[in-house]
């Protein structure tokens, strides 16, 4: 059972939705026979490495809301992360662009490692307070993932693997994926957004029926 999940390690929901998947996913008697891909989304693909607002102001910017609104919006998602043991750190955040760590990723799939690497991108930018986009924070990201810091620091001071960070987003497109978390079941049915977990058991045991 092949399950193909577009996210962005920016997205609040995808690392909530990728949370409650897996603990769907513990509960589901058939585990050993899925197959978790992980593919490229850039919520923003004109995202700059370094913004002078933080995350409260940027959202607030977006939305044409107030900073107080945008915190309050923030605090929700806090709630909804800690109820399944993620702890989000809003005030400190570091808003920056995903370019570099989707394309590491895909390198960390060669080596059979991109479900420890996304695991550790995610941590690094919501609870850890992080740089994603600093070289030298991914390249040590890929040494928690067991990956080589040479190779790492290789592929990001090179272009390699944006054909494969923009073929993931070509086919999002395609599929007409307008927001991530987006979780494709065996290339027949979706599910969109960080659902509750009951909502991806169903659909583990929707997808191993047909």
């Amino acid at each position: 059972m092949k399950i193909e999940v577009w996210s962005d390690f920016v997205c609040p929901f995808c690392y909530i939705g990728k949370r409650r998947f897996e603990i769907a996913l513990d509960k589901f008697q058939h585990k050993e026979e899925v197959e978790l891909v992980f593919r490229s989304f850039e919520l923003d693909t004109h995202a700059k490495k370094k913004y002078d607002e933080n995350i409260h102001e940027l959202i607030a910017k977006k939305y044409g809301i107030s900073v107080e609104q945008a915190k309050a919006s923030n605090n929700q998602l806090v709630a909804q992360a800690k109820a399944i043991g993620l702890n989000y750190n809003f005030d400190d955040l570091i808003p920056t662009n995903t370019f570099d760590a989707h394309r590491l990723s895909h390198y960390a799939k060669a080596e059979g490692k991109m479900k420890d690497l996304s695991e550790r991108i995610f941590k690094a930018y919501f609870v850890d307070s992080q740089n994603i986009s600093d070289h030298k924070v991914l390249a040590n990201l890929a040494v928690d993932a067991g990956l080589n810091i040479d190779k790492a620091l290789e592929v990001l001071e090179s272009d390699r693997y944006t054909a494969e960070v923009r073929k993931d987003e070509q086919e999002a497109s395609k599929l007409q994926i307008n927001g991530v978390p987006y979780f494709v079941f065996n290339n027949k049915f979706a599910v969109s957004g960080a659902q509750p977990t009951e909502v991806f058991l169903e659909a583990l045991e929707k997808a191993k029926k047909e």
